[in-house]
């Protein structure tokens, strides 16, 4: 008795547990509400449960923020802090854009709505606790829970060949990956002897050597497992298929969502926990980044298919984004950060643009689907262009300033080389970019681009009349406002700035 009367139940804030339990009490609601018969309700009523519970949880987000009472929660196993809020906050954006996205999607009929719109609030309570992660078991448990419901869902259009075949690759590379990084969290903490982030901060501020090689072997499979979940070269094989194959607005979630979350939890794990051994994975890392933005870049120039070529320009923007995490740095934190707000908006809007066009063109997602956007639906053409050029870096847009904050970055890093190497993707990246702009508003005559084998684009034959704004109204707002936010940032990105500076000062040991 005396052995049960020492246990105590560990003490949880539910205040600052309430946007997670917001997510994952909202994913229940839904599934209950799907098993109606009513088709108004699986339609209507279960998308806007879905919309509500994560208006919720994004405005009790704001409110903690504001009421500025972050601090370690249960027992130390989550962080509530800037850093964890805004991650939070940009998932949540993305869930309430892929909701509008999904809105007309064969997947989610197929699939069931109530099934649909739960396993995608199941994987945003598994990025809010990887996001807020601040041990080893809850990076490991937020990672799966973010995983296993995005393995169903790519696979959602249960008629499609290449959708089954997307679901199962990211099934089988995503158990590599993770059971990669089960085994790298073992090892490192079997070097410190903790799985608390600050617990293991003083460990290697103690005893433990940080060239230890059972920690130095941790790191770097833990890198590895991460890696995959982010689309780091060269644990990146995975992205083109599976982005292509999955439903295209559950590839838009996942672009956006899943990098924001891993993300992360790389700043919070490698920039805190792994601090002070910064000296010992920084250059591999930094190789890392540069090996993902030259692969990224390179391989989307001769793509074809719209999702294809995002997809490979989810992996150089991975690069870009991995040199925040490289300097180890408030200032890098700030960058990274940054740079997630802006990536969010830049691939929602070019996606929900891709979304608009395979559903009435005819050429699903390939290039040929844009050709005379810009005389036929200006409303679209004007929020891909936006999108494209900020991806691009182009001046007044959010990516102009999110990479000159990562170069920045990168050079007070004592990393100036990581940063001529951004600047170089940059570069790159303007063949398939640009492509891109020119198909919209100059016709197919202007570019030239080669055919795979025995696959010929049907010339095209002019526009469908469901393929005016009325058709899908929402998708074209999802591409307005976030084509108008990238704009809007690019000119005033003082809002982005105040985010990314709370966030940076969220994380302890950082120079």
């Amino acid at each position: 008795m005396s052995v049960i009367a020492a246990v105590q139940a560990p003490d949880i804030d539910y205040k600052l547990l309430s946007p997670l339990l917001a997510v994952a009490g909202g994913s229940v609601v839904v599934l209950m509400a799907g098993l109606f018969s009513s088709r108004f309700v699986r339609t209507v009523v279960v998308p806007l449960l879905t919309v509500a519970a994560l208006a919720t949880a994004l405005g009790l987000t704001v409110w903690i923020w504001e009421a500025g009472d972050t601090r370690p929660i249960i027992e130390g196993a989550l962080a509530v802090d800037a850093l964890s809020l805004g991650i939070s906050a940009l998932v949540f954006i993305a869930g309430i854009a892929a909701v509008l996205l999904s809105l007309r999607a064969h997947a989610v009929r197929e699939a069931g709505q109530g099934e649909y719109h739960a396993l995608l609030l199941g994987s945003i309570a598994g990025m809010v606790v990887l996001a807020e992660a601040e041990s080893l078991i809850s990076l490991f448990v937020g990672l799966e829970l973010l995983s296993i419901p995005l393995y169903a869902l790519c696979a959602t259009e249960l008629l499609q060949r290449r959708s089954l075949e997307a679901g199962l690759k990211y099934l089988v590379v995503g158990s590599v990956g993770s059971a990669t990084l089960l085994y790298g969290l073992a090892l490192i903490y079997g070097a410190t002897g903790a799985m608390e982030f600050p617990a293991i901060a003083s460990a290697l501020a103690g005893d433990v050597s940080v060239t230890d090689p059972l920690l130095l072997t941790g790191i770097a499979l833990t890198m590895t497992g991460l890696a995959f979940k982010a689309s780091v070269a060269p644990f990146h094989q995975w992205t083109p298929d599976v982005y292509q194959g999955a439903p295209t607005p559950v590839t838009a979630f996942m672009a956006v969502a899943t990098k924001a979350a891993a993300f992360g939890v790389m700043l919070r794990l490698f920039d805190h926990a792994l601090g002070l051994a910064q000296l010992e994975w920084a250059p591999a890392l930094a190789a890392l980044a540069t090996v993902t933005i030259v692969v990224g870049n390179v391989g989307a120039i001769a793509q074809r298919s719209l999702k294809r070529m995002l997809a490979w320009s989810s992996v150089g923007q991975a690069g870009y984004l991995l040199a925040g995490v490289v300097v180890g740095s408030e200032l890098g934190v700030r960058a990274t950060v940054f740079y997630l707000a802006a990536y969010l908006a830049m691939n929602v809007a070019a996606f929900a643009v891709v979304i608009a066009r395979e559903r009435v063109s005819g050429h699903g997602d390939d290039l040929a689907s844009l050709e005379n956007l810009g005389r036929a639906q200006p409303w679209l053409a004007w929020p891909m262009t936006i999108a494209m050029l900020s991806l691009a870096g182009f001046p007044a847009t959010a990516g102009f300033i999110g990479k000159f904050y990562l170069i920045d970055a990168s050079v007070a890093g004592d990393y100036a080389w990581l940063g001529v190497v951004i600047v170089i993707g940059s570069v790159i990246s303007l063949a398939y970019y640009l492509r891109v702009v020119a198909v919209m508003w100059m016709g197919a005559y202007e570019v030239e681009l080669p055919e795979a084998p025995g696959r010929r684009v049907k010339p095209v034959t002019g526009w469908s009349p469901e393929a005016d704004l009325r058709a899908q109204p929402e998708v074209a707002l999802v591409a307005i406002v976030f084509a108008a936010a990238v704009l809007f940032f690019g000119v005033w990105p003082d809002p982005l700035f105040d985010l990314a500076r709370d966030a940076g000062t969220s994380i302890g040991n950082l120079r």
